[in-house]
């Protein structure tokens, strides 16, 4: 039994097709390949991949549509691979359900650490699985169960909202959050707290940050959300 994992790449360029599966194969992943959006939605439901990398501007139907309609009944990583850079369609990508947001051109390493990331998110290891009280990032560590929280060694004081949004950060780390996702989160679906949003995170980098202006651990992708940085 073949027990690589295997990733489904969506890309109807051939050069940018090949370069990707020779940089998956050259790291132990096996993979399918799918030229159009018709062949991406069979691909998914006949081999079950791993991880989904997905360009949108495919030729026969979006990308965003495929998206959608995988998310329908599978909840398999996808990973959106694209020259389009426009807020707006990451935004949309990542709340239609993409995992993450990856802009061409991009470097060997950030894309295999992405999938890295992905796969983590879906099957948590065996040590990690029943300690989702605690939770360790870098010198960062949260006790949920006793709502505390240290950087090294030293406890940092929050506010209830503070406490929440770096929380639901931490337990996604690794994955970009949508500005809308976390103010859903934290503040509910009818409400618009924006500059509410952007206050708090000011103040939870100012008590956990060395240099805000350089933050490690939560990283700003402009635009779109924060990201919670893994070890």
């Amino acid at each position: 039994m073949n027990s690589k994992r295997l990733v489904l790449i969506v890309e109807d360029e051939d050069g940018i097709s090949n370069f990707i599966s020779a940089v998956l194969t050259a790291s132990d992943y096996a993979v399918i390949k799918a030229v159009n959006g018709k062949e991406a939605l069979e691909q998914t439901a006949s081999h079950s991949p791993d991880v989904v990398l997905l360009d949108l501007g495919l030729p026969d139907m979006e990308g965003l549509d495929v998206l959608r309609d995988i998310r329908v009944w599978s909840k398999v990583p996808i990973i959106v691979v694209s020259a389009r850079d426009h807020e707006r369609e990451k935004v949309t990508a990542l709340d239609l359900g993409a995992d993450d947001y990856i802009t061409k051109p991009f470097g060997t390493s950030e894309l295999l650490a992405r999938i890295r990331t992905a796969l983590r998110h879906i099957q948590p290891s065996s040590k990690e699985a029943p300690n989702d009280h605690f939770i360790r990032i870098q010198d960062l560590y949260i006790d949920d169960d006793r709502r505390l929280v240290k950087i090294d060694d030293t406890e940092i004081h929050f506010t209830p909202i503070e406490y929440k949004i770096l929380l639901l950060l931490a337990r996604h780390a690794g994955k970009v959050l949508t500005h809308d996702f976390i103010i859903r989160e934290i503040w509910g679906p009818y409400s618009s707290e924006n500059q509410a949003l952007r206050v708090n995170m000011s103040n939870i980098r100012r008590k956990i940050e060395k240099n805000p202006a350089e933050p490690v651990y939560i990283l700003t992708e402009v635009g779109v959300g924060y990201r919670m940085a893994e070890e």
